[in-house]
């Protein structure tokens, strides 16, 4: 199928691209809404401007919209970029990235429903251990970009998904339950690698931006590097 995907620049709208190519499905175009408002309930924040980079690293069309991220009212925006890109990149169907969070599968879905389009969420309720040795597995490099969970400390922006940061968030959830997956809030992710890029990307600079209960590591600067060099 001719899919779009949603995308966030995160690990898991980029796994779900992933699972469906390895499908035998085809990406046509990313739709990317850039939430002005941190309280977004539905979409990515930190760094989301960067997914530009990320769509030309895949070689793939972006459809961005802004919207003002108020409860809602943005899925009035998410249903007008996914309209445009069925007009111009006729898809038939939206990948998304809901590991377990049940109000925004919903609200996709419906969507999907009301445009009569297949709506492909592969890694939902997905055993998190599975899934986060998935990406690792799948030599996706991705960075964590903010952190707001008890546990999480500054010092996690900008590790990389690796086995032992892994093991360092089960570690955590022990003593305080966050998901290991970062579904809940707990942190998000920005993908420098993964299969489906051309080329990859290499962080040249960012700052750190600290709050009572959360911190963000905002990019400055990315570049393009040939694969496997």
């Amino acid at each position: 199928m001719k899919l779009g995907a949603l995308f966030s620049g995160g690990k898991d709208s980029t796994m779900a691209m992933h699972w469906a190519v390895k499908n035998g499905h085809k990406i046509a175009c990313l739709i990317t809404l850039i939430p002005e408002s941190r309280e977004s309930y539905m979409f990515h924040y930190p760094d989301v401007e960067f997914t530009k980079q990320q769509a030309e690293a895949m070689n793939i069309p972006q459809i961005i919209k802004k919207t003002k991220g108020e409860k809602e009212e943005e899925l009035k925006d998410l249903k007008a970029a996914i309209i445009q890109a069925m007009k111009k990149y006729h898809i038939v169907g939206i990948t998304a990235g809901a590991l377990a969070s049940n109000y925004q599968k919903k609200r996709v879905e419906k969507i999907c429903d009301e445009l009569n389009l297949e709506c492909i969420a592969p890694y939902w309720n997905y055993d998190d251990n599975k899934y986060m040795n998935e990406i690792v597995e799948n030599n996706f490099e991705v960075i964590i970009t903010s952190v707001s969970a008890e546990g999480l400390t500054s010092d996690f922006l900008g590790k990389k998904i690796d086995a032992e940061l892994i093991e360092k968030l089960k570690k955590i959830k022990e003593k305080t339950r966050i998901n290991i997956n970062g579904e809940g809030g707990e942190y998000e992710t920005f993908v420098l690698d993964c299969p489906l890029y051309k080329k990859r990307l290499v962080l040249r600079g960012f700052n750190i931006q600290k709050e009572p209960n959360s911190a963000v590591l905002a990019i400055q600067k990315l570049d393009f590097m040939p694969k496997n060099i």
